[in-house]
């Protein structure tokens, strides 16, 4: 009797963590949209990096999803594509911030502002859904880190548009484009390795997000 229930609790467990899993995934699916189409028009780096950033999450959280009760193996894959993706588009972000450097640039800091405002709540409203599962599953605590993290590049994002209105120049923007790009390389690449520790049988479990 008691595997009995030990099995139906693990079964209401991952059925909670997908629900939120589809949740988080969808919100950060939606401002991805927002946030690309907004930078795109706005003339920003920083805000198309940062929607890089919630295409990333987007990623992590189907992988997390994807992964909920399947073998380390599934894992590992679902993961080495999130990672490539990743890093491809990490690269896009960071020839889009060469070009603006030699051709120029003119933000325009009220777009970056409110759509960077809507991001940081959006990342906000995710980290406190995935607050209780932050000691769970480890694809569910990566999910959580990332939430943690992506606010902070929010403020990140606010704090360059907050420059670029004071010095009239373009540089903050493109600098913190160039971060948060360094970072989801850096993500990725972290990603790919344990992936292939994983496949080598030298880790027991990966997980989607690092900072």
């Amino acid at each position: 009797m008691s595997s009995c229930c030990g099995v139906n609790n693990q079964t209401a467990m991952d059925n909670a963590q997908k629900r939120l899993l589809w949740i988080v995934l969808a919100l950060n699916g939606v401002m991805f949209v927002v946030e690309f189409v907004a930078g795109w028009l706005a003339q920003s780096s920083g805000l198309l990096a940062d929607s890089l950033d919630m295409l990333a999450d987007t990623l992590v959280y189907a992988v997390s999803l994807y992964a909920v009760g399947k073998t380390l193996r599934h894992k590992a894959n679902a993961a080495t594509l999130n990672g490539v993706l990743q890093l491809l588009l990490a690269l896009l972000v960071i020839v889009d911030v060469i070009k603006r450097w030699l051709l120029g640039s003119q933000p325009q800091v009220q777009m970056i502002l409110i759509v960077a405002l809507i991001a940081l709540l959006v990342n906000v409203i995710c980290f406190v859904l995935l607050y209780r599962f932050r000691r769970g599953d480890i694809n569910i605590r990566a999910s959580w880190i990332c939430s943690r993290n992506d606010m902070l590049m929010n403020v990140g994002v606010i704090i360059s548009a907050i420059a670029v209105n004071q010095t009239q120049q373009a540089w903050p923007d493109l600098v913190i484009a160039l971060t948060i790009a360094s970072i989801v390389v850096m993500s990725a690449l972290r990603i790919i390795g344990d992936a292939r520790r994983v496949h080598r049988g030298q880790q027991s479990d990966i997980g989607g997000c690092y900072g």
